[in-house]
């Protein structure tokens, strides 16, 4: 499933270019101080790895699985063999594509509401929420689904702490900042924010995990598609939100 959300996810960033046809031009520099080239170069390297990663357990998914060319049978063999370095790199790459978005907001300094450097550990660990929710979800196999149940409850738990500070630093800050908390304590995305990304994608999965650990029948779809529609809205609320705020009016 990741490779092809990975996909997915390059080709709504390709539909939000305002020059399409130049975007090759991310992939003719490297610029360390700039995080739109990390994140395409990120991508590059990760979107591939994912597609040869899963194509290396098809064969234990569908025993009668044959590839047709003999190259594509040389090269699964070669993946295989170097699986757990391939995993390093993937881990390696896939934290910084998590908190990417993050950083990538944050670098927008007319936005009082981005203009923070909680903003990529905020999105960081709410990908890493998302991600051990699914594989809560998915996993066939009891005691890796009550690991990541336990992982989640940590990173939940990680997730509201970002945020009361993130909040308590803007009612700390100049007025801009203020007033783009504003919108969130009692504005037009308080409802929406509290509602459905704090109480239904964070506290309300909480204590169905809770619940789930200490014997009661919860099915895991429930908390794992509350924490990913929970995910999503706060990425939704953020963008949005953060393009209403401005230094000046």
């Amino acid at each position: 499933m990741a490779p092809f959300l990975l996909v997915l996810g390059l080709f709504f960033l390709f539909l939000d270019l305002k020059h399409k046809l130049f975007f090759w031009r991310l992939y003719t520099t490297i610029r360390l101080e700039s995080p739109m080239s990390w994140g395409a170069w990120v991508l590059m390297v990760i979107t591939p790895l994912s597609f040869l990663w899963s194509a290396s357990y098809l064969k234990e998914l569908v025993p009668t699985w044959r590839w047709r060319w003999k190259f594509l049978e040389r090269l699964e063999g070669l993946v295989i063999r170097y699986r757990t370095p391939i995993a390093w790199v993937m881990i390696l790459y896939s934290l910084i594509l998590g908190i990417y978005t993050g950083i990538l907001l944050s670098a927008f300094n007319a936005r009082p509401l981005w203009n923070t450097a909680l903003l990529g550990p905020l999105f960081l660990v709410s990908g890493l929420s998302t991600g051990a929710a699914t594989i809560m979800w998915m996993s066939k196999i009891h005691l890796e689904r009550r690991l990541f149940t336990r992982i989640d409850l940590i990173l939940i738990g990680i997730e509201l702490f970002l945020i009361i500070h993130l909040f308590m630093g803007f009612l700390a800050g100049p007025e801009v900042q203020i007033e783009a908390a504003s919108l969130f304590l009692n504005g037009r995305y308080a409802l929406p924010f509290w509602g459905l990304v704090v109480v239904m994608g964070m506290v309300l999965p909480f204590f169905l995990e809770v619940l789930e650990l200490r014997g009661k029948k919860i099915p895991a779809a429930i908390p794992a598609i509350l924490i990913l529609a929970g995910g999503l809205i706060f990425r939704i609320i953020m963008v949005e939100a953060g393009e209403a705020t401005r230094y000046l009016y």
